[in-house]
């Protein structure tokens, strides 16, 4: 099992991540870098097409590396042969249009995806060279899923496993949710195991790594009240520094209050630029909100810290650990240069 970058990079928790997880998936030059420089090991390097110039950086970072089309594996696998500091294994990605996610605007296994090889551009048989598939298919999904997935691959791939080396299965597995059944992904991992006893089975965590964890802590600015609607300014951005709920990965969850219109206490939540759409909806308050109150929102670890962006020259949030003692360590604090040096 190990760690996705894209949906966690805060290097400062690394020490605590490297105990579980034995490694990393990354997805740029960048994101190998920092696997290499803060874990201390080579990354599993997936990227929907490369760069020659990355490229021959990537290769002295990773151990594995998988291509999203034949056209890149043929390009670049000269390259890797020639690569004589270590043997790097080579994989492909695969859509084995196996889809569970609903929102098709998150669901790379849907017809006509860019992400994957289709299965039929292999139906006669894998490259020379490829000692890998990788496939994505999941969302904060149970085990019985993941039993699902497996099930299909064993179908749609039963031809090549016993040729492979490993097989990535992705993401998307909801490990720590507190209902998440481990045990049945443990057996269905050792089922299928015994069944292909040549192939490593490596998962990539992203949002499981830091499910349920992280705040934002904001202040109330201002309140506006038109046409009955009452709407808190925060000293923050949805768009910029919340963007998931522009993508719509899971419900922006705000401490002591519930989404919707239904309570006394009802205030809509908006960021502090001039975006019109940087705002959430309705939230009911256990209290009535003034001005200087903080508005705490929760499970902002994953994903959150990758995404966000200077618009309008706001300033991000500040960045700290909360160690269990209440002690609070300052890891980044930021700054005009940080918007500026976005801009040379």
């Amino acid at each position: 099992i190990i760690l996705a970058l894209k949906g966690f990079a805060f290097w400062a928790a690394f020490p605590m991540v490297k105990k579980y997880l034995n490694g990393a998936t990354a997805s740029s030059l960048s994101e190998a870098k920092l696997c290499s420089e803060e874990l201390k090991c080579l990354a599993h390097t997936y990227a929907v097409a490369y760069t020659p110039t990355d490229f021959a950086e990537i290769m002295k970072l990773s151990s594995h590396i998988s291509f999203n089309s034949l056209s890149e594996f043929e390009k670049y696998y000269p390259s890797v042969l020639g690569f004589e500091k270590r043997k790097i294994s080579c994989g492909l990605r695969m859509n084995p249009s196996f889809s569970v996610i609903e929102n098709p605007k998150n669901d790379p296994c849907q017809s006509g995806s860019r992400l994957g090889i289709d299965l039929e551009k292999i139906k006669n048989g894998l490259p020379i060279g490829i000692e890998g598939i990788h496939v994505h298919c999941l969302s904060e999904s149970s085990a019985a899923t993941t039993a699902q997935l497996l099930a299909v691959l064993e179908q749609k791939l039963k031809p090549f496993l016993p040729q492979l080396k490993w097989l990535n299965i992705g993401g998307g597995h909801h490990l720590t949710e507190a209902n998440y059944d481990q045990k049945r992904l443990i057996k269905t991992l050792k089922i299928f195991k015994k069944k292909y006893p040549n192939l490593q089975i490596i998962l990539e965590l992203g949002t499981a790594v830091s499910w349920n964890t992280g705040v934002l802590k904001t202040t109330v600015l201002d309140i506006i009240e038109k046409e009955n609607t009452r709407t808190l300014i925060i000293n923050a951005s949805i768009s910029s520094h919340i963007t998931n709920s522009l993508s719509t990965f899971y419900p922006i969850k705000i401490r002591e209050a519930e989404e919707g219109s239904h309570g006394s206490h009802v205030y809509k939540i908006s960021g502090n630029s001039t975006l019109e759409t940087d705002q959430l909806g309705a939230y009911s308050f256990m209290e009535s909100i003034k001005i200087g109150d903080d508005i705490i929102f929760e499970n902002m670890m994953s994903y959150t810290m990758v995404k966000t962006n200077f618009f309008n020259g706001l300033t991000h949030p500040s960045i700290g650990i909360w160690r269990e003692n209440e002690t609070f360590n300052l890891i980044k604090k930021f700054s005009y240069s940080d918007f500026k040096k976005r801009l040379s």
